[in-house]
């Protein structure tokens, strides 16, 4: 051990600071246990945090985090504008053609005023997945309709559904003058015409961009599916050869009258008639064979000169039925005729009141001419008392309303007396 007083002692750690130089300086035990201050920060910048990567990756990412923000508002903004009502305030149709894009129908719809944006329209398209969900077809659009409920609609194929009506007793020529006129459909009309009575008397419902042909293969393929099922159910005793005749006794009963509770009635006469060789004498046959299809013109009367004109359609003068069917009937005038009324009426003439008067014979039916003829009468003077005229003007060439008997004991009026059957 030296005794130098100014050495060093490194084993004297316990009472003073191990390795300094002097005298050896005893601390307190309060001393000893005080923490010693850390290592101070650097006064400059690391070199690394000055690295070229690491600035492009803090711009890098500042970026991304603006592109995020910025995205998420259009796509919020974006969506919005998507559902909320759109400019038009009256709305309209919009046809959709086969094969057409999405962008091009977002085109024509903002250049039709229908949407506000169609970048808007065809990305919220295109981000819902129906891209290829929208249908062709014609498509009405509401008033103030959002691009969500139009590419809802669109991917329903809800076209607007158009209207075609054969009233009954139209002609087959007057009923494809129908098909024709109606600008919804497409296509040239057919060369020849079908058969006359060929045709079904109802409404069909169809797009725009159906052919005519079309309509009318249909509505024929209807009549004839009519025709047999009404055939397959009828009266078991009916004086008719075939399907055929029964159709042409059909298209008589149509014209004859219109109204639902004398069909049957009617049909009743004319069978009656047929099963005992009487004549028809129905006044529509008479319009047919001098008109044809383009049927009689509204305001011109039946002459006592018509029923004496010979054509095949004349039931004044041919026996049994013509030799086609002179319009189209309906259901109900083929029902009539295959299931008639049970009576022994051969004869009937207008009421005056829309309606029919029936008889079993000639006698009583000479006497419901006569009262039709002075109801006429009376008309006709009240008419010309309101016009200011003094007396009736004198009714044309001898209308069909003669009431005279045929040669077999039929009744010259068969029909509506006055020539104001059914056209």
């Amino acid at each position: 051990m030296s005794t130098n007083p100014g050495s060093t002692n490194p084993g004297g750690g316990d009472f003073g600071r191990q390795g300094t130089k002097g005298p050896i300086v005893p601390k307190t035990a309060a001393e000893a246990l005080r923490p010693e201050a850390g290592t101070p920060p650097p006064s400059k910048r690391s070199r690394a945090s000055r690295s070229q990567v690491v600035v492009f990756l803090n711009f890098f990412l500042s970026v991304a985090i603006l592109l995020v923000l910025a995205s998420g508002a259009a796509l919020y903004f974006g969506m919005q504008a998507f559902v909320e009502p759109g400019p038009s305030a009256n709305g309209d149709t919009f046809m959709i053609k086969p094969n057409t894009g999405v962008q091009e129908i977002a085109d024509q719809l903002e250049r039709r005023n229908l949407i506000s944006d169609a970048r808007i329209f065809r990305l919220g398209v295109r981000a819902t997945g129906n891209e290829s969900a929208l249908k062709a077809g014609e498509y009405a659009i509401k008033p103030r309709a959002s691009m969500r409920d139009i590419m809802e609609l669109f991917k329903s194929g809800k076209s607007v559904m158009y209207s075609l009506t054969i009233p009954e007793g139209l002609t087959v020529e007057q009923a494809l003058q129908r098909v024709a006129d109606q600008e919804a459909l497409t296509g040239d009309m057919p060369a020849t015409l079908p058969p006359e009575g060929s045709i079904a008397t109802d409404t069909l419902r169809f797009t725009r961009g159906a052919t005519r042909q079309q309509m009318i293969d249909k509505l024929v393929a209807d009549q004839k599916k009519l025709v047999e099922e009404v055939w397959s159910h009828r009266a078991p005793d009916l004086p008719i050869a075939n399907i055929d005749d029964f159709v042409t006794l059909a298209s008589i009963v149509e014209k004859e009258t219109g109204r639902s509770d004398e069909r049957s009635r009617v049909a009743a006469v004319f069978l009656n008639r047929l099963a005992k060789g009487m004549r028809l004498q129905s006044d529509p046959t008479i319009i047919y064979g001098l008109f044809g299809g383009k049927g009689k013109p509204a305001d011109r009367p039946i002459y006592q000169s018509d029923i004496d004109k010979q054509t095949p359609y004349n039931t004044y003068l041919i026996k049994g039925l013509p030799p086609t069917p002179i319009a189209n009937p309906g259901r109900a005038a083929l029902e009539a005729v295959a299931n008639p009324s049970k009576t022994d009426d051969l004869y009937f003439v207008a009421d005056g009141n829309g309606g029919h008067v029936f008889a079993a014979t000639l006698e009583e039916h000479n006497q419901n001419v006569a009262r039709y003829r002075a109801l006429q009468k009376k008309q006709a003077d009240a008419a010309a008392k309101a016009s200011g005229q003094t007396t009736a003007p004198a009714a044309a060439d001898g209308n069909t309303d003669s009431g005279d008997a045929g040669d077999n004991g039929d009744s010259g009026e068969n029909g509506d007396a006055g020539g104001d059957s059914a056209q």
